[in-house]
């Protein structure tokens, strides 16, 4: 007896025009994309339109030192390869994609994935009926804890702002404090008449050894003024050796931190598993990862307790629902990055996975200016310290095109301050 051949998907093997017979099944007319400016940063958003009418999906593109190279990725490669394709069909889509370049991978590429990659699940849900979450499994919480950034000269300054986010529903805070004379990254406090010159000048300085004996001793202090009835969190964004961290995690054991974030580079990675045997701190990182195979190393390994996963870098809802569900199995919690660089529409796409694993830790929050409420409906905004989770079909947040041509993205190279730190013999520094 002859077994009949399976039928083939029903996706043209090259990009070909939708036409007229198609009428009857869905499929992608157009890729639209927008750069807009309401938060001050600049945002890729991508709008992936249906013949159903409508029906369209929309998804974060974000990277705010790369955007233009990323729109043109989208533009010019990825989005006509979808015309007339199901929007039906995100896995085999996100891999055709993924693939279309011999040369794989890079942060660029994955932005512009993830842009398409967030527009189907969004056309998805939108066409079910349902939010992303209940495609991924449905609620495994009812919201979503989050933590806020606040940051202070001194201790004493800190725990006051700290006592303040606690009044406001806040159990977790981020704590950051400036090194005299330094460029320190997450302040926006000390000489400002200084730090306004050397933003304009482009002269960030950054010595890690000062930071090294200026901060921990601050960090204890706010402890010891705040109590335990509050979880704290730092973040040394990557810009210590793998020398420097050891001697940081001794030096902040009894501050208790819910977790310290990026104690090394990327570059590093693989010192984090000697970096646990220095203390107990728990270790997060990954924000800048667009590898997920690295999170697969790092977690077999055992050297990280939070994956502070970016949706946009590493390409979409695809491979990040994937990420999520190895969380789960190596004992990891996630950690979604989530500060004004990632849109609502990305911040959206963080709900859908956190609401929907057992493996989600804590969310990262924005606090969106008004404009970027205006040009994104919808937007998810903590209350009280936490997000409830959209009952909206698809992601749940809509784009108003007319209100965000009146917001212009920045020029290049504004938000390239980072890459161009200093060190205090004037070479280039991580940031």
């Amino acid at each position: 007896m002859q077994v009949p051949s399976p039928a083939p998907l029903d996706l043209p093997l090259a990009p070909s025009p939708w036409s007229a017979s198609d009428a009857d099944h869905l499929r992608i007319t157009a890729v639209r994309t927008f750069l807009t400016g309401p938060q001050g940063c600049p945002y890729v958003i991508a709008r992936v339109e249906t013949n159903q009418p409508g029906l369209y999906g929309l998804g974060d593109g974000c990277d705010p030192q790369r955007p233009l190279a990323t729109r043109t990725v989208i533009d010019s490669y990825l989005g006509p390869m979808l015309i007339g394709r199901d929007p039906s069909d995100a896995e085999d889509l996100h891999r055709l994609l993924l693939n279309s370049g011999y040369w794989r991978g890079g942060s660029i590429e994955h932005n512009a994935l993830s842009a398409i990659d967030m527009a189907l699940w969004d056309i998805k849900g939108k066409a079910a009926g349902m939010p992303v979450h209940q495609l991924l499994g449905g609620r495994a919480r009812a919201w979503v804890e989050t933590y806020t950034h606040v940051d202070g000269v001194d201790a004493a300054e800190l725990a006051d702002k700290v006592q303040q986010a606690q009044e406001k529903g806040w159990t977790h805070v981020r704590i950051q404090t400036p090194v005299p004379g330094q460029d320190t990254y997450g302040t926006a406090v000390g000489d400002s008449q200084t730090a306004a010159f050397q933003r304009h000048h482009r002269l960030g300085t950054w010595d890690s050894q000062a930071y090294l004996r200026h901060v921990p001793p601050i960090l204890r202090e706010v402890r010891q003024r705040v109590g335990w009835s509050v979880e704290l969190l730092h973040d040394a964004h990557g810009r210590l050796t793998p020398s420097q961290a050891r001697q940081l995690m001794p030096a902040i054991e009894e501050v208790g931190l819910y977790y310290l974030e990026d104690a090394l580079a990327v570059e590093d990675a693989d010192h984090l598993i000697d970096l646990r045997q220095a203390g107990s701190s728990p270790l997060a990182i990954g924000e800048t990862w667009h590898d997920p195979q690295l999170f697969l190393r790092m977690m077999t390994q055992h050297s990280i307790d939070f994956a502070r996963l970016r949706i946009p870098t590493l390409g979409g809802l695809t491979p990040t629902r994937k990420l999520a569900i190895a969380c789960e199995l190596f004992g990891v919690r996630f950690a979604p990055h989530g500060p004004g660089d990632v849109s609502p529409v990305g911040m959206a796409a963080n709900m859908a996975i956190n609401i929907s694993s057992p493996a989600f830790g804590i969310q990262e929050a924005a606090g969106f200016t008004e404009a970027t409420l205006e040009v994104f409906p919808g937007a998810p905004r903590p209350v009280d310290g936490h997000i409830l989770a959209t009952e909206l079909p698809g992601l749940g947040v809509d784009f108003d095109e007319a209100a965000a041509r009146r917001y212009l993205a920045p020029e290049p190279l504004v938000h390239d301050r980072w890459a161009l730190l200093r060190g205090p013999d004037g070479a280039a520094h991580r940031a």
